[in-house]
This record gives structure tokens, sequence and C-alpha cells, in this order.
């Protein structure tokens, strides 16, 4: 069934050939007519044809414009398969902005699961427990959803990519940049805790740890302000763009020609700069640790330095014995006055160096003393309380040993002397 716009085409187009204004020219002026109607908002109303040379006159809600028609058998830009396109390219912005909502939301589900993972563990269950296992296969579980929805969100970007240049093909917006972002974003974000415990390697290799910590940071934090900044079209949106930024604002240097524009953007670089203030102490008290010497390295360096300083004293001595050698035979000799002045300046100096080697030997063995750990006194104490104790426990046994033996000798001689009774009456009866 004919459409009423179509039969009033058809109208004009019959109007217009009566009158003589040629019936070919007015059949192609309605028809390309009926093609910009159609190609227009539905709520648009055609008023008239009144120049079939190009210009047609359109009243949309009492505002009037001027569209220009071509006369010729092509199709217009404003088509059906354009609007499709316009539409597609809506759809598709709006899938990106969900995705990347869900992925931001994702991350941000799996660093919450890991720092209370990380900072219960210890405290409220044991490793191994039911809960750790939840708990682990909850971050992995997160970790995967994120992983596809970074794939689905470049998917998205390709499509979008395809439906702006025409439906070319697909392998084309696969460049090598965008296929080093993703393998980037992928890389950065698989990364998970796996039942393994930081503080454990953080005691045995700490420079190493932290320096690992510090570029995964990096890069996690540097996705995450793409993420938040890449719906803007600014210029952090772009991931060299936020590794420059997040770079700056972990050293605390910020040269300020670059800025996030989202509130997103601007609490990730705040949690940036307060994390590389927390690194940058952590990382002097590594290489602090790592520089400055040990108890037992203090004590032989202190033992050899005295060593060092004893041989020079000994050196001193002999050289201060010699000038007052050679002082002495000059005097004896009486050399000329140059040779007596040399051996006194020399014997000086010979003073001077002794007494300033002895001073050090002081200093040193000051700060020695002062280095007395108290810990280890203590225990040195308690060693020797226990051992007092054990000698006074000893000592008292034998004691008690000693009593025994005095008394079963006390016993002997009392039987000894009552057996000498006995034996003396024997033999003599008269004694009593």
């Amino acid at each position: 069934m004919p459409s009423p716009t179509w039969e009033r085409s058809k109208a004009q187009t019959e109007h217009g050939a009566a009158e003589g204004h040629g019936g070919d020219r007015g059949t192609v002026c309605a028809l390309e007519m009926e093609m910009t109607t159609r190609s227009l908002v539905g709520d648009s109303k055609v008023v008239d044809c009144v120049n079939c040379d190009g210009l047609m006159s359109r009243n949309v809600g009492g505002d009037s414009a001027e569209v220009s028609v071509p006369l010729s058998g092509k199709k217009t830009p404003m088509e059906g398969d354009d609007l499709y396109r316009l539409r597609d390219r809506k759809v598709l912005l709006e899938d990106k902005k969900r995705l990347c909502a869900l992925a931001l939301g994702t991350a941000l589900l799996g660093i919450l699961l890991m720092i209370i993972h990380a900072e219960i563990c210890p405290y409220v269950y044991k490793p191994g427990t039911n809960i750790a296992l939840i708990i682990n296969c909850s971050i992995s579980l997160s970790t995967g959803c994120l992983i596809i929805l970074i794939i689905a969100f470049h998917f998205k970007d390709i499509r979008l990519f395809i439906n702006d240049h025409n439906q070319v093909d697909w392998r084309i917006a696969l460049t090598s940049h965008r296929v080093l972002v993703i393998t980037i974003e992928l890389l950065v974000c698989s990364i998970h805790p796996i039942g393994t415990y930081w503080k454990v390697l953080m005691n045995k290799h700490p420079a190493r740890t932290l320096l690992v910590f510090i570029l995964f940071f990096w890069l996690t934090a540097s996705w995450m302000l793409t993420l938040c900044e890449r719906q803007t079209q600014a210029v952090t949106g772009h991931i060299d763009t936020s590794l420059w930024l997040i770079a700056i604002t972990f050293l605390t240097v910020g040269y300020g020609d670059v800025a996030p524009t989202t509130s997103c953007g601007k609490v990730v670089c705040l949690f940036t700069g307060v994390m590389g203030v927390a690194c940058t102490a952590m990382l002097v008290a590594v290489v602090t640790k790592k520089l400055v010497l040990n108890k037992g390295e203090k004590h032989v360096h202190f033992f050899m330095l005295d060593i060092q300083i004893s041989k020079r004293i000994r050196h001193a001595a002999a050289n201060v014995l010699r000038e007052c050698w050679l002082l002495h035979r000059t005097n004896l000799t009486k050399g000329n006055r140059g040779e007596h002045r040399r051996h006194q300046r020399c014997l000086l100096e010979a003073i001077r160096v002794f007494r300033h080697l002895r001073f050090k030997q002081r200093q040193l063995r000051d700060y020695v003393s002062e280095m007395v750990d108290l810990p280890k006194m203590q225990m040195i104490m308690c060693d020797l309380s226990a051992n007092w104790n054990n000698s006074y426990r000893e000592l008292e046994q034998r004691i008690l040993s000693m009593e025994q033996k005095l008394d079963e000798l006390s016993r002997c001689f009392q039987q000894t002397s009552e057996l000498l009774s006995q034996v003396l009456r024997h033999h003599n009866p008269e004694i009593r």
C-alpha cells in the first residue's frame, strides 16, 4: 500500500508536469525530495519544493533551513546505513563506558580482598584454612573477571574502529601499539597473590622485593588512571601519558605539564603520592641497612683499627727515642747549631705524632666501650647468675655429704671405743 507521502509527491509531480515545467525534471525532484524526507527525523515537516534545481526548504518546529539536494541518481550521506552506523556507535560507546566501570570496580574489589587477606590472615585465621582458601579463590575469580572485562572492552574498541572506518577489516585495527597496550594491561591485571606472604620476601630479599613492588605498582596505577581518564578524551587517557604522570607523582616531583581531570584520576594520583612517600622511606631504610655495618662487623673493624693504631704508636715511640738519641749525640759532639735545631724540630714532631696517636687510641676505645650491647650484657649476667646458682647448689650438696661422712666417722669412733673397752675388760677383769 503506497504511503501518503508518496501520494503527495506523486500529485506534486503530476501538477508540475501539467503546468509545463518539464515532466522528467519534476519527477526527479519529487523522488529526491522523498529520499531526503525519509533520511531526516520523522517529526520534520516538509512544506514545499520551490526550487527543483537543488534547494529545498523545510520547516522543523518553526525554524527554517535550506538543504541542498543533488539531482543525480547517487545516494545521499544521511541514508539508512549511516543512521544504523550512528546507532551502533552510540551503543558501542555506552558498552565501553559500562565495561570500563565494571573493570574498575572489579580491580578495586580484588585490591580490597588482597589487603584484607594480607592484614587479617596472621591474626584471624591461619594459612591453609577454609577461610584463606575462599579469599584466595575470590581474588583469583576477580582477576579472571577483570581480564575478561578488559578483553571485552578492547573488543568493543575494535568494533568501534571498524564502524568509524566504514566496515574495514578488523585486522587493520590491530596495530603493534594496540597489541602492546593490550598485552601490558593483561599482564599487569593478571598479577595477584596465590597464598604467598610478602613479609618473608621482604625480610630475605628487601631490595629486590621493593623494586618489584614499585614496578608493578607503577604499571597498575597507570592502568587505573587510564581507565579513569579514557572517557574524557584527555591526554591522560593514553597509557604513555599515564605512565609519565604516575612516575612524577610517585617521585613527588610534579612538573605540572599534565594533570588528571576526573575525580577518580585525582584519587589515583593522591594514592600514588602517598605510596611514593612510603616506598621512598622503605627504600632509604633498605639502603641504610645494606650500607651500615652490623655489630659483629663493627667489632671486627674497630679491632683492626686498634691493631693499626697500636703499630703506629710503637713506631712513633721508636721515632721519639731515635730523635732523643740523635739530639743527645749532637750535644755530646758539639756540632753546629743548624743540626742541633733540626734534631730538636724532629723530636718535637715525633712527640706530637705520638701524642696524637695515643689520643686517637683513647677515642677509639671509648667509642668501643660505648657500643656495649645491653641485651647482650643482660644475657651474660643471666648466664653468670645461673652458673653461680648451680655452683651454690653443688656446694650445698658437698657440705651435706661431708656432714653425713662426719656422722658416720663419729659412729665408727664410738663403736671402736666400745670394742676396746670390752677387750680390755675381757683380758683384765679387774678393770671396770
